[in-house]
């Protein structure tokens, strides 16, 4: 696509919000491959990772909320996996995708010939910062419009499954039954090019390693992680 905010009204009208402020949107959709490329205008081209860190507080809010008001009878633990499900990088990558974020993206060269539209992490980190430029171009309620329609459908899915592959959480439940045990998750490796990197990632609980996991992303690595841990308590 070219780089100009008259392209944004064709993901305005997916998203069904107008920006009033539309550099907002311009930064949430512009990956830090771009921004590292235009240094020269460095004060234009801020990339959204902070966006991102922001949208990921919003996005954890309004999900919470919605799962505490919409099953009232749902136990905190089995209310922290369905939530954890709903809001992982598939999720996230899978709600980008119905919008066609990634055609919307502002990603250097290396990303471009790498097929990084169309790579989960960048979709979903995409997605969390675009949270973020709604919840910062207007409310929480703007927020909820958009995202809710999406999330409840997920949501449902994931309950009438019965099961939330978040390894993670699962963990984390068999470990805190022993309150002296201190789980933790380390990256001890990164390899491949910039546009392409892999992260290795060690479960330790008490500095012991007990799962380890390699992924294109740290959050998927500690998944893998985790999911190797369970192997060792018998999940």
């Amino acid at each position: 696509m070219s780089k100009n905010t008259s392209d944004f009204s064709l993901l305005e009208d997916k998203i069904g919000y107008t920006f009033k402020n539309k550099m907002l949107l311009k930064r949430a959709l512009t990956h830090s491959s771009y921004a590292n490329e235009q240094r020269v205008h460095e004060s234009e081209y801020k990339d959204n990772e902070r966006m991102e860190y922001l949208g990921d507080s919003v996005l954890s809010l309004v999900t919470s909320e919605y799962l505490f008001t919409t099953h009232p009878e749902m136990p905190e633990g089995k209310l922290s996996l369905v939530r954890a499900a709903s809001v992982c990088e598939k999720t996230l990558a899978e709600f980008a995708r119905k919008i066609s974020l990634g055609s919307f993206l502002f990603l250097g060269n290396g990303e471009e010939q790498n097929n990084g539209r169309n790579r989960p992490s960048i979709l979903s980190d995409a997605f969390e910062a675009l949270l973020c430029a709604i919840f910062l171009d207007s409310s929480l309620d703007e927020v909820k419009k958009f995202l809710l329609p999406l999330m409840s459908i997920k949501i449902s899915e994931i309950v009438e499954k019965g099961s939330a592959e978040d390894y993670k959480t699962s963990l984390q439940h068999i470990i805190q039954q022993e309150r002296s045990e201190v789980l933790c998750y380390v990256t001890v490796g990164e390899s491949g090019p910039a546009h392409q990197r892999v992260f290795e990632v060690e479960a330790r609980l008490n500095s012991n390693v007990i799962g380890r996991g390699k992924a294109g992303s740290k959050r998927e690595a500690e998944q893998l992680a985790a999911k190797e841990a369970l192997t060792l308590f018998g999940k």
